[in-house]
């Protein structure tokens, strides 16, 4: 489990819910024209930012298509199906003890009129999206994860929050797909047939039983090189059949930064939702902007 939460997505998160109402407040305290100058500026500034990030999540949504995961182009994509867990232990959400795909959560405790983080988290295990022609292997690490599993409750002076994705629900996801075979997983020959040698190495005298011919306890060049061509044989063996596995398909995050999202949502929920956001920062940018002019007329 990540204990810390991704910061460049907590910034993102901040411009798009409480940084402008900061900036209100620091103006309202401050209350000379310079200081509303000062504030309705930034204000306006990070109204932009927020219009720009929202707005590009909205068309990254809209622009990419759905794609059948048997058939999903390599590169950026998105893929609609049924969320399942990898086979091994389950994953157990830490405050409800639910079963589930991903979790984050997040416990505060009330000091005097302000709630304070005492402690929060997310899950980094992997999970599988199934939408019935295949199935992706999906690393959740560096998402922007939009859940609608989300439980709050206060218990004395703590608030409890956990956000939750659940088996066999829908999930959404965007993000760079890669279909990976056997031999893109595994090492190459020359790398596998070092490692068989040092790993009979590390037993001499089993390494003697197989390859000594003369039996005098010590390795000629053509005792050496039988047992190269063995470690060869092999390694070639491991090959064949890394090459004959089944391929993966795996969707993690763009290298490029472009948007990595999950969600139990549906994409054009998700759309609707950025693009009001995007309007309501846009407006708020000009509302700023205007703010600013204004108080800066009434300093000079």
């Amino acid at each position: 489990m990540a204990p810390v939460l991704d910061l460049r997505r907590e910034y993102g998160r901040l411009l798009t819910s409480g940084a402008q109402l900061l900036l209100l407040g620091l103006g309202a305290q401050i209350d000379t024209p310079l200081g509303w100058t000062f504030c309705a500026g930034l204000f306006a500034l990070v109204s932009l930012f927020a219009w720009m990030s929202t707005y590009r999540r909205a068309r990254a949504i809209d622009d990419t298509p759905t794609s059948k995961i048997v058939s999903a182009a390599q590169g950026y994509a998105e893929v609609l199906g049924r969320g399942r867990p990898l086979t091994g232990e389950p994953l157990i959400s830490p405050l409800r003890h639910v079963h589930c795909l991903w979790f984050r959560y997040l416990v505060e405790r009330r000091r005097k009129d302000n709630w304070e983080t005492e402690s929060s988290g997310e899950s980094d295990d992997s999970f599988i999206i199934d939408d019935g022609t295949g199935e992706c292997l999906v690393d959740p690490a560096g998402a922007d994860i939009q859940t609608a599993q989300k439980e709050c409750w206060t218990e004395f002076d703590h608030r409890y929050t956990e956000w939750t994705l659940l088996h066999d629900e829908r999930i959404y996801a965007l993000g760079q797909f890669q279909t990976r075979n056997g031999v893109d997983l595994g090492v190459g020959r020359d790398e596998a047939m070092k490692a068989i040698l040092a790993e009979w190495k590390q037993q001499p005298q089993e390494l003697l039983r197989r390859f000594d011919l003369d039996g005098n306890g010590e390795f000629d060049m053509k005792e050496w090189e039988l047992a190269r061509a063995q470690a060869r044989r092999e390694a070639q063996r491991m090959e064949d059949e890394a090459a004959a596995a089944p391929a993966i398909n795996t969707l993690r995050r763009p290298e490029d930064g472009r948007l990595y999202l999950i969600s139990s949502l549906p994409p054009d929920k998700l759309s609707r939702r950025y693009r009001w956001w995007s309007f309501a920062h846009l407006a708020m940018f000009f509302g700023g902007l205007a703010g600013a002019v204004t108080a800066f007329r009434m300093a000079v």
